[in-house]
Parts: structure tokens; sequence; C-alpha cells
């Protein structure tokens, strides 16, 4: 997989490497966020023995300073086997008729601000992509903490110009959610709407993602979610040039 300047990019590869993921995951979410920590200091659950993981190391000591996970479906058909699904009605998706991939649980050990493991991550998704003719990446996009007025910006900028087309559009499944796109109908300030957002999210905003008009109150891991999608079709052709030099 993808091998740039201080980072490397690999699919784990056997039940320790998962289980180094499940830590660091553990680290980002629970003990740094505050949410409900597990005995054994391990995020896991049952889609990571379905899901194919991404391990981002330094090059130069191996040590891991990110993960995420693929979930490969053959089209929307098959969407309900996915984690999003657990909080979001897709129904709306179920029509799609292209090979799909979720990515999830996506982060970065706490304190680690290089771009570079960003744009690494990105070219090992980009390379997935390519290889397996996905036409539609989605998941959903964690903002840390569950006070949504932290963040009215971001949603307000998402509620202007970046909500789901019609034909995708995500329905509320799960009983706890904040409606942002009734609640923040002013304009956004968008350099503090860029600042707060998730950096993720920002990169698939740059690509032409999107977002549900709602996002999901999740106290256990203290964080809003909101579903994203991109549709890898409607990259803009220099972004797509630049995503595929990333990859290699």
């Amino acid at each position: 997989m993808r091998q740039a300047n201080r980072y490397k990019a690999r699919f784990a590869a056997s039940p320790d490497d998962i289980r180094a993921a499940q830590a660091l995951r553990h680290l980002a979410f629970v003990e740094t966020r505050g949410g409900a920590g597990r005995k054994e200091g391990l995020d896991r659950d049952s889609f990571d023995y379905i899901c194919r993981h991404v391990l981002i190391e330094e090059t130069a000591t191996g040590d891991l300073v990110a993960t995420f996970r693929f979930l490969p479906l053959k089209c929307g058909g098959e969407i309900t086997r996915s984690y999003s699904a657990q909080y979001y009605d897709l129904g709306a998706l179920e029509r799609f008729d292209r090979p799909m991939v979720e990515l999830g649980r996506f982060c970065v050990a706490p304190g680690l601000r290089d771009p570079d493991v960003l744009r690494t991550a990105w070219g090992a998704m980009t390379a997935f992509v390519d290889q397996e003719g996905v036409a539609l990446l989605f998941g959903c996009s964690s903002f840390e903490g569950t006070d949504a007025s932290a963040y009215a910006d971001a949603f307000a900028m998402l509620r202007e110009g970046h909500l789901a087309p019609k034909r995708f559009w995500p329905k509320v499944k799960a009983p706890d959610v904040f409606r942002f796109a009734r609640r923040f109908r002013r304009k956004p300030d968008l350099s503090n709407a860029l600042r707060t957002m998730p950096p993720l999210l920002r990169s698939y905003l740059t690509m032409g993602g999107w977002v549900s008009d709602h996002a999901v109150i999740d106290r256990d891991l203290n964080t809003l979610h909101v579903f994203t999608g991109l549709e890898i079709g409607n990259i803009p052709a220099a972004r797509a040039r630049a995503l595929r030099a990333m990859a290699g």
C-alpha cells in the first residue's frame, strides 16, 4: 500500500495488528474524549470481523499513528450490513447499483497534527477505491463531544451547501439526534466552521462529499456524527489526479 515520506499504510495481517488498531481507537475515541471505557482497553465491535483494517505507521520506527477500516459492499442492496445503517435509515441508497465501501473508525494518535498522516490515509483509500472499482465511499464523520453549539458554524456550513442529494437522503433512525439543518439557519462564519470541523470531513467536502441533515448523538463515544457520502465520479479532475499521485 501507500508509502510517503515519514509514513506508510498497510493492511492488517494478523490478530495482533487488529488489536493494535483497536487499542489506538480506544485511546483516541474513549480515553482522550472521556467516553465509556472498556476494561480491556480495546475499542472493538462485531464489524471488526467483516472489515479490512488499515494501519498507518511511521516508516522509521514502525509506530502506529493512525488506523481505519473498510467494509466493501457489492452494491446498495447490501448497505444494511454497514455500521452506519445502525444509526441512519439508508433506504434511499439501497438502489445504488455499483460497488461501494464504508470507511469507519478513522483515528489518529492523540496530539499528532502532521497533515502527511491524512495524506497517506487518502493515498491508501484512493488505491483501494481504484483497485476495487468503488463508486461510492461513505461512513460517519465525528465531532468530538456532544455539545452541538460548539460547532454551530460548521453545522451551518454543512446545511448551506453540503446536504445529501434528495435521491440519497439519509433519514432519521437513531433515537437521539440533533437536527442541525433545522436549527442553524444562519450564515456561517466560514473560518470558524473550517477550524472546528473534523479534518477528515473537510477532506470529504473538498472532493464534493455530502452529509445527512442531522447528527447522531453518541454518548458512549462522546461524539456527534453525521452520515457522509462521496460519489467517486464527482470528484473534481484536478483533485482526483492529486489523490492518485498520493496513492503512488
